[in-house]
């Protein structure tokens, strides 16, 4: 069976282990063979129908799967069909960064490490332009860096705001507790460049980054203040190291 990492399912009970494998089956049968009827998946577990019907409610409310009405084989009564949801999907194991790190890499020997920066930029300002609008539409500087904050944890970001007064000036710290692309950037220090050119970007100040999860911190930490002078952002690659061995990157 394909192994998973699948979201925690909460289950209390004695049977926890044994329900669990259960819906991991569920989940593995889904993925195998595509949309299936709970009488399908019963009779491939060697289950009872109402027993398959738990473990799926289970699945449905974690939204790990989602169901539809649909007639099998395109003839006879409709049936509910489940098959996974993308976050069911993301519960198997995925070589995306693997990937991702293999044609940054080709593209790095074949056209030099200006092109890795120039793809990355080019990256930011596909997602920067419709999110910058939904800044400018806000009257106030908290706002505007409460929905950016919003937008990146939407990304995987993980990210809180948080407002303090130094030297009688309000700064306006933004903290990455996850980095989502962090497989990327501990081989690509053009990553870090680019991310830093995208808050400045859409902050519209000078933002000065003095934490980063690349180098082994547990985060990602930007100060946005009026009149800071700003790291730069572009030139000389940005001293990203190779994070510590045991560290995770959360």
């Amino acid at each position: 069976m394909t192994a998973l990492t699948v979201t925690p399912l909460h289950v209390t009970t004695s049977a926890a282990n044994g329900t669990e494998r259960t819906k991991r089956r569920l989940l593995d049968v889904l993925k195998r063979c595509g949309p299936q009827t709970a009488q399908d998946l019963a009779a491939q577990l060697e289950v009872t129908v109402p027993a398959a019907r738990r473990h799926l409610g289970d699945l449905l409310d974690h939204g790990l799967i989602e169901t539809r009405v649909e007639k099998p084989g395109g003839r006879g009564r409709p049936q509910h069909v489940y098959r996974l949801t993308e976050r069911g999907e993301a519960a198997f194991p995925k070589t995306y960064a693997a990937l991702c790190v293999d044609v940054l890499r080709h593209l790095q020997d074949l056209y030099g490490q200006d092109a890795v920066l120039k793809v990355f930029e080019a990256r930011n300002e596909q997602v920067a332009g419709p999110l910058k609008d939904e800044l400018d539409a806000l009257d106030s500087l908290p706002a505007r860096l409460a929905l950016l904050t919003a937008r990146l944890t939407e990304q995987g970001f993980d990210a809180v705001l948080e407002e303090t007064l130094e030297g009688g000036e309000v700064v306006w710290t933004i903290t990455q507790r996850n980095c989502p692309s962090l497989t990327v950037a501990r081989q690509f220090p053009e990553l870090c460049m680019a991310e830093l050119t995208f808050m400045a970007h859409l902050t519209g100040l000078p933002v000065i980054r003095d934490a980063r999860i690349v180098t082994g911190q547990p985060y990602c930490r930007y100060r946005v203040a009026a009149g800071a002078p700003a790291e730069p952002a572009t030139g000389a690659p940005c001293p990203c190291r190779a994070a510590q061995p045991g560290q995770d990157g959360k």
